[in-house]
């Protein structure tokens, strides 16, 4: 709360408490009536406490392909463009530039319940107010999936993350998608032609042809193919072992990756994958199906919950409101796997157990106000009969020139 909100209040003679503990559960600080650090939360704590309650009840299933378990990560943000100081930016495909946003880094585990892919929070990485760059967030990411991947884990990247920054955080397990233009090396020197000096990089591997000013460049060799059968459809595979970045002189102790392309019947244009391990094509593959999921939680919060319109602007509520917000929607969209489909009207002839269609339910019922809540969930005792309500509230006022 703002000093000239508490003195205004304060002048008018009302109890200023419900709206300091409102502040300081969403900030985390300490109280400004010197409250009690029970008070406040990190989003690590919350996360380990849902995790721990999804694991005892034993409905979610953890995916597994090859004894490998994937780990989505993945970049969301919060738009805010009409917040003042506020110096984060994200780009907005719609609008073709960044625009001032809260940013933050998602990581996932993938599980299976009934039909269901079902996302199951990991971490969350927030944007460091100090340094509030993309760069940097993306760098403190990394190296949060890095150090806390386990040995039977795989991170899975989408084609925003570059594989030379997840190779500068040490991740040394991870799937990443590649664009359809990408050139690799091989870890030895080029052979030398007889003439002018003698190569210092490997011979350069595009997997896919191009086409530059009417010019037709071929794909290189790859080093096997093959073919798998997935969900009826036959997928074809090329791959490339043992490459290096352009760029990288070739040296025995270089950080290596493998290259597929994937073509899959349902799609016009193939999958490109790096892979910085060595397994099958079908697991690399399959690992990759696992990585959507991770667009689950931001989509909950932000469309399903409503928490992509936002009326917080207090450095702290700015980071703390979404952050709650993310963990909200992953507990939304575990609840409505668990019950049954919830159709929202008549039309809906064949409901899927979405956290949409239990919000809406959730949205009609009323609070409880007989469940023994613990004695820090208590109705918000702040004063608001003096604010318009309704359409008065958001009603503009035109200029008096």
């Amino acid at each position: 709360m703002g000093d000239a909100s508490r003195a205004a209040l304060g002048q008018s003679g009302r109890d200023l408490s419900g709206a300091d503990r409102g502040w300081f559960q969403l900030a985390g600080g300490p109280s400004l009536l010197g409250g009690d650090a029970l008070w406040a939360w990190e989003s690590s704590d919350l996360i380990e406490a849902w995790c721990k309650y999804v694991e005892t009840q034993g409905k979610w299933q953890e995916h597994e392909h090859d004894g490998c378990r994937g780990v989505a990560v993945d970049l969301t943000a919060f738009w805010r463009p009409r917040l003042k100081g506020w110096l984060g930016k994200h780009f907005h495909s719609v609008a073709g530039r960044a625009l001032p946003a809260v940013s933050f880094g998602v990581v996932v585990r993938v599980g299976q319940m009934g039909l269901q892919r079902v996302p199951l929070l990991k971490s969350l990485v927030c944007t460091d107010q100090e340094n509030p760059s993309e760069a940097d967030l993306v760098s403190r990411l990394l190296r949060e999936v890095g150090q806390q991947l386990e040995p039977d884990e795989v991170a899975l990247f989408d084609a925003g993350f570059k594989l030379a920054a997840l190779q500068a955080a040490d991740i040394e397990r991870a799937v990443v998608r590649m664009a359809v233009n990408v050139t690799a090396r091989r870890n030895y020197a080029a052979p030398y032609k007889g003439r002018g000096r003698r190569p210092v990089y490997g011979p350069i591997v595009r997997p896919l042809a191009r086409t530059y000013k009417g010019h037709t460049i071929a794909a290189t060799e790859p080093d096997f193919t093959d073919e798998f059968e997935y969900e009826g459809r036959t997928i074809k595979v090329k791959g490339w072992y043992d490459l290096i970045l352009p760029g990288v002189v070739p040296a025995a102790d270089n950080d290596t990756f493998n290259v597929y392309v994937f073509e899959d019947p349902l799609y016009n244009d193939p999958l490109v994958l790096a892979a910085t391990l060595h397994l099958q094509p079908v697991t690399n593959f399959a690992l990759y199906q696992d990585r959507w999921p991770v667009e689950q939680v931001p989509l909950a919060a932000k469309q399903m919950l409503g928490a992509h319109r936002q009326f917080v602007f207090a450095p702290q509520s700015c980071q703390r409101w979404p952050e709650l917000a993310l963990i909200v929607g992953g507990i939304l969209t575990y609840l409505a796997a668990t019950l049954p489909p919830i159709p929202t009207g008549f039309w809906d002839k064949q409901p899927k157990a979405t956290p949409g269609r239990l919000r809406r339910l959730l949205a009609r019922v009323d609070f409880p106000k007989d469940y023994p809540f613990l004695p820090q969930l208590r109705k918000k005792r702040v004063v608001n009969d003096h604010l318009p309500k309704g359409v008065a509230a958001h009603r503009r006022a035109k200029a008096i020139s």
